[in-house]
């Protein structure tokens, strides 16, 4: 079985996870643990913790648990003014890791509730926090801090040294296939690639880089920006020519919905550019990539599932 590595945080992994993994592979998550906002800002305020948010909210994407377990975790105590703010899920995992002292010791009695399929690793065990440099040099301390700047913000860093998962370092080391998923480039994305020591060995694995490209530019964050743009700063962190395959919407994008991503949230459809990918030397895997669910657009997790298959699939035809 063919073995990938997704690396992300929030709704743009789990969103990616929900049709990947249908296909008969060995995927592996990793997770960014920086956030600092609403629920999980208080819970590791209060605990001294990495961020559990975005790792529960993949673990039920990745979970085979029945309807009624998925919506007890997703459930909040909303008469409550202390616990309202708090999912059941992120106050289960919690309570493991004020338990069991880490995550490599929580994350699997986690999984073994939830049925997860797969595997879940945080990128660290570490209490860290991020910090976003502003165009005037100024420094932003804290995810929420920093989608919350007005300024833009150039580059992230960590606020100390972090101490990558060792696991990580092995899944990537055996990987057939490593993934850049979709989501924040600013929160999700690059604070997985600050450490220059990981980028390197990342950079020497064997596997194929491939990036699964927003549907949508972020204010403030990518305005303007094309296909090509967001790899090109991904690179900025991985190094020039890192990235070998995209997976890109090439579909119009033309409902009401669309409009009011414009007008209210100043966000435009990424446009893909194929003659700039081709100078970059970058294959380009184009197709209507966008479904919408609760009247937000997505990515298609099942076909986008189906095209990674595909393509690791191809590549043993070769």
């Amino acid at each position: 079985m063919k073995k990938i590595v997704i690396f992300g945080g929030g709704s743009g992994l789990s969103q990616l996870l929900k049709g990947i993994k249908l296909f008969p592979l060995d995927i592996t998550a990793v997770v960014s643990v920086f956030d600092n906002g609403r629920s999980t800002g208080l819970l590791r305020k209060e605990m001294h913790i990495p961020a559990v948010g975005d790792i529960s909210k993949v673990m039920l994407s990745m979970s085979d648990a029945d309807e009624d377990i998925i919506n007890l975790m997703n459930y909040r105590f909303v008469k409550s003014k202390s616990l309202g703010i708090h999912s059941v899920k992120n106050l289960l995992l919690t309570a493991l890791l004020d338990l069991k002292g880490n995550f490599a010791q929580a994350l699997p009695v986690m999984e073994k509730i939830l049925d997860v399929k797969g595997t879940i690793l945080p990128i660290t065990e570490d209490d860290i926090n991020l910090v976003g440099i502003t165009s005037d040099g100024k420094k932003i301390r804290g995810e929420a801090q920093i989608t919350e700047c007005a300024k833009k913000i150039v580059e992230v860093r960590y606020d100390k040294d972090l101490n990558i998962n060792p696991k990580v370092l092995k899944a990537i080391k055996e990987a057939d296939l490593i993934i850049f998923s979709a989501g924040s480039l600013l929160t999700s994305v690059a604070p997985h690639l600050v450490d220059k020591k990981f980028v390197k060995a990342i950079n020497s694995a064997k596997a194929e880089k491939m990036y699964i490209c927003n549907l949508f530019t972020q204010p403030g964050e990518t305005d303007g920006f094309s296909v090509a743009d967001h790899i090109k700063y991904l690179e900025k962190y991985l190094g020039k020519n890192s990235i070998d395959v995209v997976i890109a919407n090439n579909t119009i994008m033309s409902s009401k919905l669309a409009a009011k991503y414009a007008t209210e949230e100043q966000k435009d459809p990424v446009l893909l550019k194929e003659e700039e990918l081709a100078n970059m030397k970058v294959k380009v895997i184009a197709d209507k990539l966008f479904t919408i669910e609760d009247n937000m657009y997505r990515h298609d997790s099942l076909k986008t599932g189906y095209l990674i298959f595909s393509y690791l699939m191809d590549g043993d035809e070769k």
